[in-house]
């Protein structure tokens, strides 16, 4: 299995690819998350960034057999949905119930001047044309949730690790409470309570391959762990969470974790303090080797324009990163 982080700037776009002589006559192919899909993100291109839809189609890769959202914000799922416009999935793999979305509206009637507020609201929409657009095209809608494990390639198997059901029920209620909103300030109190929430709704999957584990938590912060047993989350490769922010990890995390080798999803600005300063220090303390799906400015360590960050997960292969 090949594991690609692309580099869609601020935001998270992951592939795991099966070639043909792997899986069958025509591979696999799964994408969890999309990145961004705002102009603004790919004006600057000198570190190598790229919409995740330029990417496949520069990769010639032929189709997604499963398109999995970890969690409803701009920075993930809006690049799933213009991917999916490209490249219908087979499978749309997602923590909310598979006909949720057919008893959503859309939320543009709400005029919003906090931009953050408005990115929230935009991946709300797309998650709904999202889950439209599979169904149009012929795919199967799957809700997940922790305590499944799911089969998707030779010797793989993904295991969803959070959030538990209470989590789930949570979040959808505080879904129907928000679209139930007709007065403007009600409704904005309650989307700003719940883009504070999302991340910690997040799908958090541990996908097991050729015996190496790859923890992969969306944007979970340190809190967002509660209730997982700390040998569950044991695994070599660990893409930290919320972008590195200096909440994204802690000693105990890293601790359970134990990683030989962490990957930072941060933007090369390093926008909201991702990729910060402490929690560099921190993992390489504990000798943790480093990388980064774009080009930060981080204590100690040079890394050069490139495309995507790629490892290859097999049988006695070293856990080393390549940049593209």
């Amino acid at each position: 299995m090949k594991i690609t982080f692309v580099n869609v700037g601020y935001g998270e776009a992951i592939l795991l690819e099966w070639e043909k002589d792997v899986f069958g006559p025509e591979g696999f192919t799964v994408l969890i998350d999309g990145g961004g899909a705002e102009t603004e993100e790919f004006a600057d291109r000198s570190t190598g960034r790229i919409p995740l839809w330029e990417y496949v189609k520069e990769r010639r890769i032929p189709r997604i057999d499963r398109m999995i959202s970890t969690h409803t914000h701009e920075d993930h799922i809006s690049g799933l949905l213009k991917t999916a416009q490209l490249l219908p999935p087979g499978e749309l793999w997602q923590s909310l119930p598979p006909d949720f979305y057919q008893h959503l509206h859309s939320l543009k009637g709400f005029s919003i001047s906090n931009p953050n507020r408005n990115k929230f609201r935009n991946a709300l929409d797309d998650y709904c044309e999202l889950c439209r657009l599979t169904r149009e095209r012929g795919g199967v809608i799957r809700k997940l949730q922790a305590g499944q494990s799911i089969p998707v390639g030779p010797d793989t198997v993904i295991h969803v690790l959070a959030p538990t059901p209470e989590r789930l029920d949570q979040m959808q209620a505080s879904l129907e409470e928000l679209y139930a909103q007709t007065d403007p300030d009600s409704f904005l109190e309650k989307l700003t309570v719940l883009d504070a929430q999302m991340n910690n709704y997040s799908l958090i999957l541990m996908v097991e391959c050729q015996g190496r584990r790859i923890l992969l938590p969306g944007d979970t912060n340190r809190s967002g762990y509660k209730g997982i047993p700390a040998d569950s989350l044991k695994a070599d490769l660990f893409k930290v969470g919320h972008h590195g922010q200096i909440d994204g990890a802690d000693q105990e995390l890293l601790d359970a974790v134990a990683p030989e080798a962490v990957v930072c999803c941060a933007s090369s600005d390093r926008r909201y303090d991702s990729a910060h300063p402490d929690l560099i220090r921190m993992m390489a303390k504990a000798g943790i080797r480093q990388y980064f799906s774009d080009c930060p400015a981080v204590p100690e360590i040079r890394i050069e324009p490139h495309q995507a960050l790629e490892f290859t997960i097999a049988e006695g292969e070293s856990l080393s990163g390549r940049y593209r």
